[in-house]
């Protein structure tokens, strides 16, 4: 049998579209089954933020936990920790609409602190903010809220892409474009610095 010039060309662009489209049809059923298992997207963006918050420098995110308080916004824990070589002091909170919140409330006193009074690291320390009658484990009341309304207010960040869901407490907060503003102390120079994560706060509701 003779062969062509161009045969085996033509046969091999075939198996190649052949081979695309199979591999076409395996990225849209993935994506039909995201979609329809919505649980496991949000799985998978709270793995990555949680990859990434516990190893940023200089201030990193090592525990979080997430609950609806009302039907307004939803209440954070975070416990961070000073990753950097040189001393940090928090001074406030960023979220996603520009906004910033520099106190926290503390319920059993009955008054705003301010932030930069109490979070003052040195390397390797860790503080936290949270809520202490709503997470369990936290010896001072520092309560710090999200909410999706732009803007932030008192002790209650604005912006968030989601909340906890009312009554059953589940889903996700996720904050976009959250951050630090701080104030690293090296030597005998304090150079004010701000921190934006590259990737969402993600935090399961519990």
């Amino acid at each position: 049998m003779r062969n062509f010039p161009g045969c085996h060309k033509g046969q091999g662009a075939t198996e190649y579209l052949v081979l695309l489209a199979v591999v076409l049809i395996v990225a849209l059923v993935s994506v039909a089954l995201l979609g329809f298992f919505p649980g496991m997207a949000s799985d998978a963006q709270m793995t990555q933020s949680k990859m990434y918050w516990s190893s940023a420098s200089p201030i990193a995110i090592v525990e979080n936990s997430a609950a609806r308080y009302d039907d307004t916004y939803t209440e954070i824990y975070i416990r961070i920790r000073n990753t950097g070589t040189y001393p940090v002091r928090i001074t406030r909170l960023l979220d996603s609409s520009g906004g910033y919140i520099s106190q926290f409330r503390d319920n059993d006193a009955g008054y705003l602190k301010n932030i930069t009074d109490y979070m003052y690291m040195t390397p390797g320390e860790e503080k936290y903010f949270g809520r202490r009658t709503l997470f369990s484990g936290l010896s001072e009341d520092r309560e710090v809220a999200i909410r999706t309304a732009p803007g932030s207010s008192i002790q209650i960040l604005g912006g968030a892409a989601s909340i906890c869901t009312t009554g059953a407490n589940t889903g996700t907060l996720v904050l976009n474009n959250f951050g630090f503003e701080y104030i690293q102390y090296i030597e005998n120079t304090q150079i004010t610095k701000r921190q934006i994560g590259a990737k969402p706060l993600v935090i399961k509701c519990t």
